[in-house]
């Protein structure tokens, strides 16, 4: 349990997440927690959801809080951070979850030695699954950034990561969600094609795959010989991997996760 002050300045899908994992774990009261945003209508639900402190104002949550979460779109922080680069509070660690945000950038536009964590979450952390890789300035402490993980591990995994992988992250895990459901699509249609009622074929579909991670993560064995122990000699599962090979299906991977990445570059980089 922390004993500081949370603060949200943004409190939509990927804000309520944080929120909602940080009060299920423990590691805040709502009490503790401060949120804004620019809807009342966002904020009423948020309010009403978690019962934490909501306000119009994102001066009065820079004010009060001692890790601040900037959960605004990218296209907000040139607009936002001059309105509460004079709020903070001194020792304050902000937490930058904005692609394309580079941690040069938001140090330029506070204008000022801040405590900065950029962080790349994905949206599996509305259902307490969430990838997050963390970036810590040269400002933050070994401490502090135990203290930030603490919080992004309370709705998914997280790992400490150069900002020089940040652009590999986004390919790999920040949208990497949305492969996946069309690779999910992909087998219901099949399935479907099959016979398969819709909704079955997606209830299947999904937990081969959620079953086909949790291998991955708690086996520690190589995807390979995850795949191999499948595939039986002249069985079905070599007779898909074959077909798969033969549309070029890894290479389709990834030469969109690498377009991914690029995009990611270009927009950090203003291109």
């Amino acid at each position: 349990m922390t004993d500081k002050t949370i603060g949200f300045i943004g409190a939509g899908n990927m804000g309520s997440a944080i929120i909602g994992g940080i009060l299920d774990a423990a590691l805040a009261t709502p009490g503790q927690m401060i949120a804004s945003a620019h809807s009342p209508a966002t904020l009423e639900k948020v309010k009403g959801r978690f019962s934490i402190e909501t306000t119009l104002s994102n001066e009065t949550v820079a004010k009060r809080s001692d890790i601040l979460f900037l959960a605004v779109k990218p296209g907000k922080f040139a607009e936002v951070i001059p309105q509460i680069s004079g709020q903070i509070k001194s020792g304050c660690i902000i937490v930058s979850i904005a692609a394309g945000q580079t941690i040069a950038s938001i140090e330029k536009l506070f204008g000022r030695e801040i405590k900065l964590v950029r962080a790349m979450p994905n949206t599996p952390a509305l259902v307490g699954e969430a990838m997050s890789a963390l970036c810590p300035n040269n400002h933050i402490s070994e401490a502090e950034l135990k203290e930030i993980e603490a919080l992004f591990s309370c709705f998914g995994k997280a790992e400490v990561v150069p900002e020089s992988l940040i652009d590999a992250v986004v390919g790999v895990s920040g949208s990497s969600p949305a492969y996946v459901y069309l690779f999910i699509e992909a087998m219901a249609d099949a399935a479907v094609a099959d016979g398969m009622p819709r909704a079955q074929a997606y209830k299947f579909a999904a937990q081969s795959v959620y079953g086909a991670a949790k291998m991955v993560l708690e086996t520690g064995e190589h995807p390979g010989v995850l795949k191999d122990a499948v595939c039986s000699p002249g069985g079905t599962t070599i007779e898909a991997v074959a077909a798969l090979e033969r549309c070029g299906f890894r290479d389709a991977v990834i030469t969109a996760q690498r377009a991914c990445s690029q995009k990611s570059r270009d927009m950090s980089s203003g291109s």
